[in-house]
């Protein structure tokens, strides 16, 4: 199934008819919008005016938050919901915290257990890489992390407040035929590629097909957690490091796919925007998972929402986190698309490949294609903090 002609989405299902204040919003947030850099040395030299939140949520659309909790989630409140955030911090806020912590906990263990007499591997020298850690786990102890995996990142998911998660396989009209044979003689994909809302999706990914990632190499040393992601087969890199035998995110991320699709291994999980958005929009996507021109899935996540959102997007991470446990019911939609298997054109070009399963992406989950980016989304936060620092 190749896609080479896609329209634009329209606006999402839930947010009925598009208002002229909406479609100007859509249209600022599908351009760069750092139009100060492009100015004469004249422009340079005078003050710049500052502009106000409201403006800097249309001008960088796909990170603006519109829940109840407003801007960075230090919107005003009414009483009503003031009130459900005091008993969701005194009752919800504990209770899930202390449940997360026994998971997470749980996990270690199995994964201390599975792990007892095997050697990690590792690459390079001791200074150089962290390697694969447990990726080529075998037998009873690859079937422990696994299934025990799968089954406490769902648990995770219910502590959270996802009870109840929407999945829905879309098949494409006139295309289960052509995929059934693509799939015998192609082989299985190499790759989830996912849009990127949340930490959450992480969590998601586990419970359902329990892929590996890209992590910083950081996090491999983290108490319990970097043993868990060794025990994923978490990629850790360093992108600082400069030694010539380093293999760097491409040629590591290609390697693993182009093992996945042709081995019986774990596929990678990559989000190719390379950061979160308010989970209406889809950015850019970068190449490294279409460079090993291997099939790949495209899955799509939303999270619907009456008063909190738990989209990522413009807040710390302990606020977020605080205000996802005091919520009470946390809503997840997942849209399975069929595997994408790429032309020889596509194959080829991998900007074509990942541009076309992206456009796919967007019509059949309703967002909406932007062309900012993470370096946009650097310069929001800082105007934004900038604002709040002054009000």
């Amino acid at each position: 199934m190749t896609l080479h002609d896609a329209t634009f989405p329209s606006e999402p299902d839930d947010c009925g008819g598009m208002s002229a204040s909406e479609e100007g919003e859509k249209k600022l947030a599908a351009k760069p919008l750092l139009s100060g850099l492009g100015s004469s040395p004249s422009a340079e030299t005078q003050s710049p005016v500052p502009e106000s939140v409201e403006e800097l949520d249309r001008r960088y659309a796909p990170y603006a938050r519109r829940d109840a909790y407003g801007t960075m989630g230090r919107g005003p409140l009414g009483a009503a919901e003031a009130a459900r955030l005091a008993v969701g911090a005194a009752v919800l806020f504990p209770l899930r915290l202390v449940a997360g912590l026994l998971v997470l906990v749980a996990y270690y263990l199995v994964c201390r257990v599975c792990t007892l007499r095997v050697e990690e591997e590792r690459e390079g020298g001791a200074g150089e890489g962290e390697g694969e850690g447990y990726a080529r786990l075998e037998g009873w102890r690859r079937e422990g992390v696994v299934r025990c995996g799968r089954a406490l990142a769902r648990t995770m998911l219910f502590v959270f407040g996802f009870y109840w998660i929407r999945e829905h396989d879309c098949r494409l009209p006139d295309a289960e035929d052509e995929h059934q044979e693509q799939s015998k003689e192609l082989g299985r994909p190499g790759a989830l590629v996912s849009n990127h809302v949340s930490y959450v999706d992480i969590l998601y990914h586990m419970s359902s097909s329990f892929p590996s990632f890209v992590a910083k190499r950081s996090v491999a040393r983290l108490p319990m957690v970097g043993l868990i992601s060794k025990c994923l087969g978490c990629i850790f890199v360093q992108r600082e490091s400069k030694t010539s035998d380093f293999k760097g995110v491409s040629g590591a991320v290609t390697e693993r796919i182009q093992r996945a699709h042709q081995q019986n291994s774990p596929m990678m999980l990559l989000f190719p925007e390379g950061t979160t958005t308010n989970g209406d929009y889809l950015l850019p996507f970068k190449t490294g998972a279409f460079l090993a021109k291997a099939p790949v899935k495209p899955v799509i996540l939303r999270y619907p929402y009456k008063r909190f959102s738990p989209a990522w997007d413009s807040m710390s991470g302990a606020r977020h986190v605080f205000l996802l446990l005091c919520q009470f019911v946390n809503n997840l939609e997942v849209i399975h698309l069929p595997v994408y298997y790429p032309s020889e054109q596509e194959k080829e070009d991998p900007k074509l490949y990942a541009n076309n399963v992206r456009k796919l992406m967007a019509v059949e989950g309703n967002l909406i294609l932007s062309d900012l980016g993470l370096s946009e989304k650097r310069v929001y936060h800082a105007a934004l903090n900038g604002l709040l620092c002054q009000s």
